[in-house]
């Protein structure tokens, strides 16, 4: 895995967009704010098309450093 999408929680407004969208890979918390749980649970076209590019605050965005990725090992 070389990116995978992460969620500025700061800036979620829990509309839920990605979690009903793409729900093999994002997931709402303890606080009820999106997350990633799973960066292998879409194709990285759905996870663009569907969440990304969909979200209403434009608060997920691709992560690719390696303490990042290493938190879904």
């Amino acid at each position: 895995m070389t990116k995978a999408p992460w969620v500025n929680k700061d800036e979620c407004i829990s509309c839920g967009m990605c979690v009903d969208n793409v729900p093999g890979v994002f997931r709402f918390d303890d606080d009820n704010k999106a997350e990633c749980y799973n960066p292998n649970g879409a194709s990285e076209e759905e996870i663009q098309n569907d969440a990304i590019d969909v979200c209403p605050v434009s608060c997920i965005s691709w992560r690719s450093d390696d303490e990042y990725l290493k938190s879904f090992s």
